[in-house]
């Protein structure tokens, strides 16, 4: 799933529908947003798109987000990355600067917080009025 709209390109890979369904309601205005619900289905994207910013759930089926973010810069990825996660503890500070991720957003999500990383890691400005409902959000 994919906006055409302008923008620089998001991908998001969670197996979980809600989350991605959030993403993309949340920033389709103002950014590319492609979904994928596993590593194939991400790895499949990448192949016909240059992402501006991966963010990537911890557990997924197959490997674990880490192991997809290896994966990107495998193949080239040299961006900036956003882990979401629902289990801190089994995230190593030292595996987090090993592949190069930028902020890690703990579940339930402030959606805030990751409005601001995001708008941040892409140079681009906040959109006046989304914060307060973000903020109101919270618990995604």
């Amino acid at each position: 799933m994919l906006n055409e709209g302008p923008g620089k390109r998001i991908i998001v890979i969670d197996d979980d529908e809600g989350i991605l369904k959030t993403f993309f309601l949340l920033f389709n205005l103002n950014y590319r947003v492609y979904l994928a619900r596993n590593a194939e289905e991400a790895l499949e994207r990448f192949k016909s798109v240059s992402f501006d910013l991966i963010i990537v759930d911890y557990k997924l089926p197959q490997m674990n987000g880490l192991e997809m973010i290896s994966r990107f810069r495998d193949l080239g990825y040299e961006g900036p990355v956003i882990l979401i996660s629902a289990y801190p503890e089994a995230i190593r500070h030292e595996d987090l600067k090993k592949y190069g991720v930028n902020q890690l957003f703990l579940k339930p999500l402030d959606l805030g917080a990751l409005e601001s990383s995001i708008h941040n890691l892409l140079g681009t400005p906040a959109i006046k009025g989304h914060a307060v409902t973000f903020a109101s959000k919270k618990g995604v």
